[in-house]
């Protein structure tokens, strides 16, 4: 409802992933309190050891859910290099020396001891979500609620976002996309 809302231009890969998710969504049943923001830039890392999370910054999205949907946002954060330049200039997770996000998927496995089922729901669901917000922003833009020229460019980032999930489903995976 939030993407039709704010739409401003036609994009069919928007409208499929949509369908696609309300006819996949998974039938388990959980709930935890989740972040739903969960990425490099909203953490603070010990600079003498990377590895160490010392604080989780950017709140405002929490909500209880799927503990799923948190990873799902996260992986669609979670770039890779042969992903889409577009994706890639939000984050720094494509260069080397990261996991990919089938190995943060193995990762969060190993951590939590539970097996990750519909990985693609996840991934795809938080690449529309993703894609929501920016179409959000693009419209006020577009309105002329703000003159930022940043969020000017952002409509490329929605179409970047549903070519990706689109992308993801045709191959049946949510990494090496190429």
């Amino acid at each position: 409802k939030r993407y039709k809302k704010a739409q401003t231009d036609d994009i069919p890969a928007m409208d499929q992933l949509g369908t696609w998710l309300e006819a996949q969504q998974p039938k388990e049943d959980r709930a935890a309190f989740i972040h739903n923001d969960y990425k490099y830039d909203n953490l603070v890392l010990n600079p003498d050891n990377p590895s160490e999370i010392l604080a989780v910054l950017d709140w405002e999205m929490a909500t209880v859910g799927h503990p799923f949907m948190d990873l799902g946002t996260t992986l669609c954060y979670w770039c890779e290099a042969t992903d889409s330049d577009v994706l890639k200039y939000f984050n720094l997770t494509w260069m080397p020396g990261n996991l990919t996000r089938q190995e943060v998927v193995a990762y969060y496995e190993e951590l939590t001891g539970q097996e990750v089922t519909n990985q693609l729901f996840y991934y795809a669901f938080g690449l529309y979500k993703l894609a929501v917000i920016a179409q959000q922003i693009y419209a006020r833009y577009k309105k002329g609620y703000t003159n930022d020229e940043r969020f000017g460019m952002l409509i490329f980032g929605v179409h970047a976002c549903a070519d990706t999930a689109q992308k993801a489903i045709k191959l049946d995976r949510i990494g090496n996309l190429s």
